[in-house]
């Protein structure tokens, strides 16, 4: 590769930039072609494989705000691809239920990106998982705004 030359930070800079664009194509094609975008589809998939699921634990799944989740429930909801039932043992409590609706959607959507990295990754040793992980949770950890944005 023509990259190695180059200085280390750059090149990190060029793989995320990389990443960012693969995932930026990717959800602009779920959204041109199915209406969803990918926080959109990630919480309809989650609430599909999960029963009885509350806004609370789809927010700590998808690691969003509850109050992001609240607004990406509401717009599923209006495309009905989701229901809200309240639980008639707790009345404060509000299940999300994917619709017949949602599930079909579901079906129809590709899920291209997470298949062909789950299945790069499958061919990685253990060794070498645990050391882009180790290396990714740096990354991320690096990034988040909590790290950089405080006084």
């Amino acid at each position: 590769m023509a990259e190695q030359n180059r200085d280390p930070e750059q090149g990190i800079l060029s793989s995320l930039r990389r990443i960012m664009r693969a995932v930026d194509v990717y959800s602009r094609k779920l959204n041109t072609e199915f209406g969803l975008t990918t926080p959109q589809w990630l919480c309809l998939d989650i609430m599909a494989k999960s029963k009885n699921m509350i806004l609370k634990d789809l927010a700590k799944a998808v690691n969003l705000s509850e109050s992001t989740v609240n607004g990406i429930a509401d717009r599923l909801e209006a495309k009905h691809y989701v229901e809200r039932r309240r639980s008639s043992l707790d009345r404060r409590k509000v299940f999300l239920e994917v619709t017949p609706e949602g599930h079909a959607i579901l079906q129809k959507t590709p899920v291209l990106l997470q298949d062909r990295l789950s299945a790069s990754l499958s061919g990685m040793s253990e060794t070498e998982h645990k050391a882009m992980t180790e290396s990714l949770e740096h990354i991320a950890a690096l990034m988040e705004a909590e790290t950089w944005m405080q006084p």
